[in-house]
């Protein structure tokens, strides 16, 4: 036996030269076992390490940032639908569901009842009215303004507004046809079956019942719900007003005999009893009403008719008999 040094990996190398001499008539031994152990620190330097890059910082920015918006917008469209369809900041009378049942009902009291505009006048914390009660009647939307010997025309008036280029402001619907789709006014009226109804709602679900049932719908603004004011008014200064509003189950058209802001107007309807009611544009306008024999009456300034501008854009609010 001798002894070897590597000189490269200084390791000790038994190098056995011994002839083995075999002892007569003995068999052959076991095979041995060799294991070879090595010291594991020394193959960790000979293993190639991987290292895994972690992903780049600029790519888990962005994500975040991608994140975050989207969640800004969950909760945008949430608080968004929260004020159109569960908190529009006034009270509401009637809810959209409860207008629709009114717009299905049978009328047959209303049929019953004999077709005509009962006026009566009243002055409210200093603003002066007329009262048009509307009685047995229905009402429709049509672009063309009524004629004065039209005997089946019990009181006409303007309903929703118009821009200068022509586009409606805010939801129209004419016998069944929509020809605009706003919410920007949360005060309506609609029109179905030989009913009428107004209310207030951001919701454009009586819209849709009147449109598919034939009806009609505008939009305008509000001057009391449940009979409360809304905290703000759009329109200012002091012109003559006229309204639409609901005490009970009766409707009225409104108009006020001199010049008032909007909120004086507003605020003798919530005193006089009022629960809803909206606003009508064309405070000066005219129009008329016919009492229960037939008679016309005429409403605004005679001057003005017809109107001459803005024909086939006007929509016009019509009461007829049943």
């Amino acid at each position: 036996m001798m002894i070897e040094k590597d000189k490269i990996t200084e390791r000790q190398i038994i190098i056995v030269d011994d002839d083995p001499k075999p002892v007569p008539g003995q068999g052959a031994g076991e095979i041995p076992v060799i294991t070879i152990e090595e010291d594991s620190s020394s193959l960790a330097n000979d293993v190639e390490q991987v290292v895994v890059k972690p992903a780049k910082r600029w790519l888990w920015f962005a994500l975040g940032l991608l994140i975050s918006a989207l969640l800004c917008i969950a909760a945008v469209m949430g608080w968004r639908y929260y004020r159109l369809y569960v908190n529009i900041g006034i009270p509401v009378s009637t809810t959209s569901k409860q207008n629709i049942e009114k717009l299905s009902a049978p009328n047959n009291a209303g049929h019953a009842e004999t077709p005509e505009v009962v006026m009566t006048s009243d002055s409210i914390l200093g603003v002066a009215l007329n009262f048009y009660e509307l009685r047995g009647l229905r009402a429709e939307i049509s672009l063309q303004e009524p004629d004065t010997t039209d005997t089946s025309v019990f009181l006409y008036s303007r309903c929703a507004d118009h821009g200068k280029n022509g586009e409606y402001l805010g939801s129209l619907v004419m016998n069944g046809k929509s020809l605009q789709s706003n919410t920007s006014r949360l005060g309506y009226c609609a029109m179905a079956n030989g009913n009428v109804v107004i209310g207030v709602a951001r919701d454009e679900e009586v819209k849709d019942y009147s449109q598919e049932n034939g009806g009609s719908f505008f939009r305008q603004f509000i001057l009391v719900s449940n009979g409360v004011l809304p905290p703000r008014f759009h329109l200012h200064g002091k012109v003559e007003r006229r309204g639409l509003g609901r005490i009970g189950e009766k409707l009225y058209y409104i108009e006020t005999r001199h010049a008032e802001t909007m909120w004086d107007f507003a605020d003798a309807l919530r005193e006089y009893g009022f629960v809803d009611a909206i606003y009508i544009t064309g405070g000066s306008d005219y129009s008329f009403y016919r009492t229960a024999d037939g008679t016309r009456h005429d409403i605004g300034l005679a001057e003005n008719y017809p109107h001459t501008g803005w024909q086939g854009v006007i929509p016009w609010l019509v009461f007829k008999k049943r």
